[in-house]
């Protein structure tokens, strides 16, 4: 790693995405974050080493992240869920072609297994990892686990309920570590408490890893499909932004470093739309104001997500800006004028000519020359910058050529990824 590059904590990145899937409930808020808290405290009881700790940790921030359907989440909250498997599988299949992700998305492959006093080792020819059943049990105790109420009050009867599906549902030595390390009234007080996160940083000191800028757009294209695989009218939205973003960039002369953080930017920046629910995202007819303002919060979240993770800040004004316009009509801040960076100017241009290019639900994508002069015509109007438009125009047919492809190959990733949840699925649910 060149000492010079900014260094970006996997854990703390990890965390911001994990928060975002949470956002889209105030019922789910830190759901992801309790199970990683339980699921650590059982697995440092029990001497994990560091490697499985640190693959645990990351499994427990992300194990519902293939479950972006609010009905499905609140279903999963159900002590007694059902077909599980619907959205382990989806997030497996999400995570497990990034080495560093690997491990992770196997344990979340298997995280609704019960143990049946130990066939739950293995199911349909694979084996289990006895991580994925940590993560069953804590995700039981968070699901079981009412913010709205003292949770001391609680306590008696969430082990109890745990205690007595020891060996059918739950491995039985992880029950009885539950219950030693869930004996203090500070555990339980931490498992609900508003500052989980300042508890859960003192952990990801011990488990960081520092991403260089290469491994950060690798690990962001991750992000990216979780974020747009949700609809597939939004399948390769980020993928077109980010080569759009970049080839302008690069067409201005920018520094690789400022290309590659400008590419990331570009898989990040609807981070925040994870928070807002498919029933507007896919609403096959216009918004209404209301519908509307719920879809504006998403740059204020995707903001303030990317704001917890050191070393971001750059990309962070870059992304979670592309919605400010020059004259300051845009959202959520209302930024105008030379505050607002090159960065987020070229963001802003590259989101609105891929968008109005691509179908959505209430209408067709425009055809090229067309969307090129909607662009302008924003240019004129003092909305984008008419100077970078200029050179877009310039360079319109090969900026154009690499949006194509790279929604190309993202749209070709995506018809891998239904096709293979449907045969997983097939596979391992019915």
């Amino acid at each position: 790693m060149n000492p010079n590059d900014p260094k970006i904590s996997l854990p703390e990145l990890v965390s911001a995405l994990s928060d975002a899937v949470d956002l889209i409930s105030p019922t789910l808020n830190s759901h992801h974050k309790q199970v990683t808290y339980i699921s650590y405290k059982i697995a440092e009881a029990l001497n994990y080493s560091h490697e499985r700790l640190t693959d645990l940790i990351t499994a427990g921030l992300l194990h519902d992240v293939g479950a972006l359907d609010l009905n499905k989440r609140f279903e999963l909250l159900d002590f007694e869920e059902e077909e599980p498997y619907l959205h382990t599988i989806s997030g497996y299949v999400l995570l497990r072609d990034l080495k560093i992700f690997e491990k992770a998305g196997e344990i979340i492959k298997h995280h609704h297994r019960s143990w049946e006093d130990g066939a739950g080792r293995f199911y349909r020819g694979d084996s289990v990892h006895l991580e994925s059943h940590i993560i069953y049990l804590a995700d039981r105790v968070a699901a079981s686990t009412d913010r709205r109420a003292e949770v001391l009050n609680q306590v008696e009867d969430i082990r109890k309920k745990i205690k007595a599906q020891a060996g059918s549902r739950f491995n039985p030595r992880f029950v009885e570590v539950f219950e030693s390390v869930s004996k203090t009234e500070a555990f339980w007080m931490d498992l609900v408490s508003p500052d989980l996160n300042s508890r859960l940083k003192s952990i990801w000191k011990r488990f960081d890893r520092q991403l260089s800028l290469e491994e950060l757009l690798e690990v962001t294209r991750v992000f990216a499909k979780v974020i747009d695989f949700r609809s597939r009218f939004t399948a390769v939205h980020s993928s077109g932004v980010g080569a759009v973003a970049e080839t302008i960039a690069r067409k201005m002369n920018w520094p690789e470093k400022g290309c590659l953080k400008i590419a990331i930017a570009g898989n990040l920046h609807d981070l925040g739309k994870l928070a807002i629910s498919s029933r507007i995202l896919d609403k096959p007819g216009r918004l209404t104001k209301t519908e509307y303002n719920v879809m504006k919060t998403h740059a204020y979240h995707g903001y303030y997500l990317l704001d917890k993770v050191d070393g971001l800040e750059e990309i962070k004004e870059y992304g979670s800006l592309h919605h400010e316009r020059v004259d300051g009509s845009g959202y959520p801040f209302q930024l105008k004028g030379a505050v607002l960076k090159e960065g987020s100017r070229i963001m802003a241009i590259a989101d609105v000519l891929t968008a109005i290019t691509e179908n959505r639900p209430y209408r067709r994508g425009m055809e090229d020359e067309q969307a090129m002069r909607v662009v302008e015509k924003m240019g004129l109007k003092a909305k984008l910058d008419p100077e970078i438009i200029a050179l877009v125009r310039e360079n319109y047919d090969e900026i154009n050529a690499v949006r194509r492809k790279a929604q190309q190959q993202a749209a070709e990733e995506y018809r891998k990824f239904e096709k293979e949840i449907h045969f997983t699925r097939n596979y391992y649910c019915y």
